[in-house]
């Protein structure tokens, strides 16, 4: 699945990056370090935007390209930022073949985004997983660490309502 860029304007603060810049300039010395920066990174900023990857690749002396590249093959990674609700629907085998694609959907539909992405006030992310071992009770989603299961498509309205206020 091919991550998404975010489409929402990136707010980082004077503080987010100098944070950022601190920990370059600690480890820029060696480019093998590039993917714990991206870690403290995406620690620093909730994810990582197009702005902070330039930042990063400049101050570690590499690509962009070659920066980018890591951020998009490792899953740890997100280019989108997270809601205050992050949604996880899974998408696993067991949850799948129980209609967890029709829930993932409605989902979408109703919150006006896809994969990866964030509601504009955010409030609301929605990502899917491949398998968070709760196959007994498939299917299943998650808000933050509250977990839902044993879901049919009309389950969507009541689980987004709890989160909407």
């Amino acid at each position: 699945m091919q991550k998404k860029i975010s489409s929402l304007p990136f707010a980082g603060t004077p503080e987010q990056e100098a944070e950022l810049r601190r920990v370059i300039e600690e480890n820029k010395h060696d480019s093998s370090n590039l993917m714990g920066v991206m870690q403290k990174a995406q620690d620093i900023y909730g994810y990582l935007p197009i702005e902070v990857q330039q930042i990063i690749a400049d101050g570690m002396g590499v690509p962009l390209e070659k920066e980018y590249g890591v951020s998009t093959f490792y899953a740890q990674f997100a280019l989108s930022p997270k809601g205050k609700y992050n949604i996880s629907v899974c998408l696993g085998t067991a949850c799948y073949v129980k209609g967890a694609g029709d829930i993932f959907d409605k989902l979408s539909e109703k919150l006006g985004i896809g994969a990866d992405e964030c509601t504009p006030d955010g409030k609301f992310s929605l990502t899917a997983c491949r398998c968070i071992g709760a196959c007994g009770l498939a299917p299943v989603l998650t808000v933050n660490e509250d977990v839902y299961g044993r879901l049919t498509v009309d389950d969507v309205d009541d689980i987004l309502a709890k989160y909407a206020e």
